[in-house]
């Protein structure tokens, strides 16, 4: 069964033909030389109706593990946090669901707010003064916190811990690279930064030390003995957060920070196979009109009435090219509201009661698997957030994308392996518990384990 009003007609093509002066469709590659044009048929099955093809893409789709399905320890940078249902309630509203930049703030007064009460609730969490109309990722928000440390001070060189997920080291680099800047990398020491290869490390060119805490590995990076390192080379001090920690950790702008930047998906943004997600950007007030991206501001009318508007845009879009800070050409306003309405929904209490919860499952998760025979905690002295790792048997002959596909047959997704990025961590598996798990799932997550090793 077709449907007439899907395709264009034989009678709309041959009139928008006559209106450009052409007879055929072929006419319209007459300029691509024959010998460079593709005359045979391209490898791809026959059209499918509308229903045939909504059938195949639901197939498809079930092949995905999705949370639904399977119950996930799997972590690295998305997480399998719970969402409130009023979220997609709100963000599935038209005004917000089909709304782009809000260049005209006459009509754009609602997607306006919700934009400027994102950024307020991230400067209560990192405790700066200012934060950006949101990023694309964290990823992307790191390597552009590096961008603008070094156009800050006239500096070349970006000190980066290797306990950063290494694709936003991968970024960064890339940024970097770009931007003709050197990269110098700190090793890990007990799963945090090696503080005394760090203060070797840092010079008087340092333009920036870039620090993720809690990290990679899940482990709570002191701070306050990174900072006066960093500010007494005249570097700037930046932080990517896990901004979920911080509904219970000091923030990074009482322990000097600079900097702040993250990943909002823990509040409120589906996992969705990996993104989009959200990242947020925060600075001193110093640094307010060096940040990419576009400034939200409240301000009133000519009648006292109070409303909001772009007050800063660095983009080259907006101002002369060589002004410009980033080329970050839009934001993630839609994901941004995701994670306002969570925080609105929770409220300050609800906040540390869940970064409590990830906190206390996940130390008991790691107190269980712990328990199973060769299977140890490397990191276990220093204190973690929702994720931690551990050390398979050395006597095990199991890889761990093996193990992962047992756990995966039992109904669970596994953690991520370590090996894929560090020879030397091959054999340690990171494990993410969020306040989703139950103890049954962490004990029977462990008997599964123990069975599949």
């Amino acid at each position: 069964m077709k449907h007439r009003y899907l395709p264009m007609t034989e009678q709309d093509q041959t009139e928008m033909l006559e209106t450009i002066g052409m007879t055929t469709v072929e006419e319209l590659f007459s300029d691509i030389p024959a010998s460079v044009r593709f005359r045979g048929r391209l490898e791809v099955s026959e059209a499918l109706n509308e229903r045939e093809l909504l059938k195949h893409m639901r197939q498809l789709a079930g092949k995905n593990a999705d949370f639904d399905r399977y119950t996930s320890f799997l972590g690295a940078g998305i997480y399998d946090h719970h969402i409130p249902v009023v979220i997609n309630h709100v963000i599935s509203r038209s005004e917000f669901y089909t709304a782009y930049t809000p260049y005209q703030p006459e009509i754009s007064q609602g997607e306006l707010q919700a934009i400027f009460e994102f950024q307020s609730y991230i400067c209560e969490l990192t405790g700066m003064s200012v934060a950006n109309a949101s990023m694309y990722d964290g990823s992307t928000a790191l390597a552009e916190a590096g961008a603008l440390a070094s156009g800050a001070t006239k500096r070349k060189q970006l000190v980066v811990s290797r306990a950063i997920h290494p694709e936003a080291r991968q970024i960064v680099a890339a940024t970097a690279k770009g931007l003709n800047l050197d990269i110098v990398e700190v090793g890990i020491r007990d799963g945090v930064t090696d503080l005394d290869e760090l203060s070797a490390c840092v010079t008087t060119d340092t333009a920036a030390v870039l620090i993720q805490s809690p990290n990679f590995f899940g482990c709570i990076e002191d701070l306050r003995a990174i900072e006066p390192v960093t500010h007494g080379a005249g570097a700037l001090f930046v932080v990517s957060a896990n901004p979920l920690s911080l509904g219970l950790l000091e923030s990074p702008g009482a322990l000097g920070a600079d900097i702040v930047v993250g990943d909002a998906q823990p509040f409120g943004i589906p996992a969705s196979l990996g993104g989009p997600t959200c990242g947020y950007f925060a600075v001193s007030t110093a640094w307010m009109r060096r940040m990419p991206g576009r400034i939200v501001g409240q301000t009133v009318d000519r009648d006292g009435k109070r409303g909001f508007v772009l007050t800063l845009q660095t983009r080259e879009q907006h101002i002369r090219r060589e002004k410009a800070t980033s080329n970050i050409c839009s934001n993630q306003a839609l994901l941004a509201l995701c994670a306002s309405v969570y925080i609105s929904t929770l409220g300050k209490q609800g906040i540390q009661e869940v970064a409590d919860l990830n906190i206390q499952k996940a130390h008991y998760a790691a107190d269980v698997l712990s328990r199973i025979s060769g299977v140890s905690v490397p990191f276990g002295r220093t204190p973690f957030f929702n994720e931690f790792v551990i050390k398979l048997p050395e006597s095990s002959s199991i890889s761990i994308t093996a193990l992962n596909e047992k756990l995966l047959e039992a109904g669970f997704i596994g953690g991520y392996d370590l090996g894929r990025d560090d020879a030397a961590l091959a054999g340690h598996m990171l494990i993410a518990v969020t306040e989703s798990r139950t103890k049954a799932e962490i004990d029977e997550f462990a008997l599964q384990l123990e069975a599949a090793l």
